[in-house]
């Protein structure tokens, strides 16, 4: 019979040899279960040099990107539920905003917003965007352009049906919550949820401030933002070349953060994510009927496959997984919380993929959760 020494010297062997195929040069990895614990630190912060003082530890701060929409829609939700609050999941987008070509959002409801059933273009797809990111990566984006641009931008399916990703969504909804909660995104972030659980590691950037407190690894990421628009991936060529060392992957730690704000732009450590997520799935930001509500929106993101990952009132489930991942340029992060098991898993990396596209924090909880 296997003691937790055992275990927690297998599970490190397995993971350390993942991060090594992934070239993935710090990681955290938080595993809690009723009758286990697993809390480690792997590798170095900064990828060129691995001495003392430059390894990862437990209290390091992370970019956990689109993590982040789990914290916007739940400040949302608790708008809804506030008798006080003139807000409605079936409400029209153009009764609480008023922006440029607003006809455009139409049947838009706050509902498709949080689900990313909008039909809304994503303007992190965009040429153009991402270019500028390459060009001047440290010169703050305005919310408001990056919301015309997605309003404006081609429609990618009827409003309710088509499940598409888009970051448009979630700015859109910080907006809400600014003019209902009437203070900056930042501070509500802070008063309804940072606050209450002492996630005193964890705050959304405010205004254009780019730099990540300390301690913090730098973030990687192969590629540029332009040539990864389509994929992750590099070519066999290329990955050959970044195993044998001789391409190596740029440096993103200090990447405005304003092109994601409500959408992604959160820092915070595995520590602060861990208690976040136990709760966002197990219950206490939201009434009872409406936390019910939204882990049964949860629907497949993709209805051919039934083990694709699912969607719902931004929240996501990844087998039996409930929570959400992020990736930005630099870093990846997912955190998730089983609640028939009362399992939590949280892993933060600071190289975004792979050289062959692999979402680096999503495949060590692969490796963790022995699934797809």
């Amino acid at each position: 019979m296997a003691t937790g020494h055992d275990r927690t010297d297998e599970l490190k062997a397995a993971i350390s040899s993942r991060l090594r195929e992934m070239l993935v040069p710090g990681a955290v990895v938080i595993w809690r279960t009723p009758d286990f614990v697993f809390e480690h630190a792997f590798g170095a912060r900064d990828r060129t040099w691995r001495g003392p003082g430059k390894e990862v530890t437990l209290d390091d701060h992370f970019r956990v990107g689109s993590n982040t929409k789990t914290m916007t829609g739940t400040v949302v939700l608790q708008l809804v539920a506030d008798p006080n609050v003139d807000l409605w999941l079936d409400d029209r987008v153009s009764k609480h905003l008023e922006i440029p070509n607003t006809r455009r959002l139409g049947w838009i409801t706050i509902q498709h917003l949080l689900e990313m059933r909008s039909g809304l273009y994503n303007y992190s797809d965009s040429s153009s965007f991402n270019q500028r990111l390459d060009d001047d990566p440290v010169t703050p984006f305005d919310i408001d352009n990056l919301i015309g641009d997605g309003v404006n931008g081609h429609s990618t399916g009827t409003p309710g049906q088509e499940f598409h990703y888009s970051n448009t969504n979630t700015l859109l909804l910080g907006k809400i919550i600014e003019r209902y909660d009437h203070k900056p995104l930042w501070r509500s972030f802070e008063d309804r949820i940072f606050k209450s659980l002492s996630m005193a590691n964890t705050y959304l950037p405010q205004g254009a401030d780019r730099m990540l407190p300390s301690p913090h690894p730098c973030g990687y990421m192969y590629g540029t933002n332009v040539s990864t628009i389509d994929t992750v991936a590099l070519s066999p060529a290329d990955q050959e070349r970044a195993h044998s060392g001789t391409l190596t992957p740029s440096e993103y730690t200090e990447l405005t953060p304003t092109w994601m704000w409500a959408a992604g732009a959160v820092v915070s450590t595995a520590k602060d994510l861990a208690t976040y997520v136990r709760v966002l799935v197990g219950g206490g930001f939201l009434p009872d009927d409406l936390q019910r509500r939204r882990l049964d929106s949860i629907i497949s993101t993709d209805p051919k496959d039934p083990m694709s990952a699912g969607y719902g009132l931004a929240i996501a489930k990844f087998g039996p997984m409930i929570g959400h991942d992020g990736t930005l340029p630099g870093y990846q992060s997912f955190m998730g919380h089983d609640p028939t098991t009362d399992a939590t898993l949280v892993i933060a990396t600071n190289l975004s993929a792979a050289p062959d596209g692999k979402l680096t924090a999503n495949e060590i909880a692969m490796v963790i959760l022995g699934r797809p």
